[in-house]
């Protein structure tokens, strides 16, 4: 009896999508049987069902604690004319032919970039923070209009500009800039990239944009790339005979801020092969430690890393004296990004870091083991001035 029904239903369906002209297309349960779940080897913030008429984007975690997933509907327009669905199942439908994009952080220029679609940027908030000579020049060249602050973006600027999409993040998801935007009926996608535990999975989000873009096989042959160099570089660093000790981070009022052992920066430090102090730590963000306990267990401490936003040993001194109690500083052993800058100033590790850790890694070993990268030149960190 039950296999009668099911041969019934089969024969009702095949006859239902005869009599359909291509009108009308309900979207299938199940991805196609030759594409199905994008694969994704870090990420673990987003995640794609690739199907034959349409991409399904479910963003799992666009920050820490988040009580939701936010999933959005790409294809076509040709595709979305013909499908049936209810649009309230979505955050967001979005075509696969983005002419105009806005997007809210520098750590989604460079994948704009490699991907080839920075063309499209019109719109962003804080653009003095750019540090991409190539999107320098489209700023210069009146192409891409200021938005103001992340937190509060000048959404009459910006509904103005009309973009197909614009790519938020946000740390608590409330932002009231996103909600007006939406009412308005441009789709908001939070990007979380910022969230995940590993340089290679925030790395990955480049996928994120080549889905968006139809660029998919591209995005993936960069990504493979830089985690091929990436995990070279740290087969190199495990050659290396010694693992000096690192010290990182810098007081604000009078607390020290330094990563956690679980942290994405601590990854780099393991990757490197070098005895990161708080290694065994773990916890989400930034360690808060007094200056007394950082002295006792890193005063010895070979290189000191990110000094916060320090440039120069004599800031270092003038913001407070207890920094020379190290021997790093007097050793002239510490290093920063905060000086590799762009023509306004914005850090380029913090737009360009989180898209090619592989640079970062090699950086990291050009400072602790000098002999393994001889002709190698760092991108990012240099040495205090």
């Amino acid at each position: 009896m039950k296999k009668s029904l099911v041969l019934i239903f089969f024969i009702a369906l095949f006859l239902n999508c005869k009599d359909d002209k291509g009108n009308s297309r309900i979207l299938p349960n199940l991805p196609n049987k030759d594409q199905g779940e994008f694969i994704l080897n870090h990420a673990e913030g987003f995640s794609i069902q690739d199907y034959s008429s349409h991409k399904i984007l479910t963003i799992n975690k666009p920050w820490p604690e988040a009580k939701k997933n936010y999933k959005y509907l790409i294809a076509s327009k040709n595709e979305l004319a013909q499908m049936t669905f209810a649009k309230e199942a979505y955050d967001g439908i979005i075509t696969d032919s983005i002419k105009k994009i806005v997007v809210t952080s520098t750590t989604h220029i460079p994948a704009l970039e490699l991907l080839g679609v920075e063309h499209t940027l019109v719109g962003f908030p804080g653009t003095d923070y750019i540090s991409s000579e190539k999107t320098r020049q489209r700023i210069d060249d009146g192409l891409v209009r200021e938005l103001g602050k992340n937190e509060g973006l000048n959404t009459e600027v910006l509904l103005e500009l009309q973009p197909d999409v614009v790519i938020g993040f946000g740390v608590d998801g409330v932002n009231t800039s996103f909600e007006i935007i939406k009412k308005a009926g441009i789709p908001v996608i939070y990007n979380g990239d910022w969230v995940e535990s590993s340089p290679l999975a925030k790395a990955e989000w480049i996928k994120f944009f080549g889905v968006l873009f139809n660029k998919e096989k591209e995005a993936d042959s960069i990504f493979n790339k830089i985690e091929k160099d990436y995990f070279e570089a740290k087969k190199l660093a495990a050659d290396a005979k010694e693992q000096p000790t690192i010290l990182s981070g810098a007081m604000h009022k009078e607390v020290w801020y330094l990563p956690s052992g679980s942290s994405p920066e601590a990854q780099f430090l393991k990757d490197a092969y070098v005895n990161y102090l708080w290694s065994d730590t773990s916890g989400n963000g930034s360690l808060a430690l007094s200056f007394e306990a950082v002295l006792e267990k890193a005063q010895q401490a070979d290189i000191w890393l990110s000094p916060s936003y320090y440039t120069s040993y004599q800031q270092l001194e003038e913001a407070s004296n207890l920094y020379t109690n190290f021997e790093a500083f007097k050793n002239k052993a510490i290093y920063t990004f905060s000086t590799t800058t762009g023509t306004k100033g914005g850090v380029l590790y913090y737009e360009l870091g989180t898209s090619r850790p592989d640079l970062v890694l090699k950086d990291l070993i050009k400072i602790s083991h000098p002999e393994l990268l001889e002709n190698y030149k760092p991108h990012f960190f240099k040495p205090l001035q």
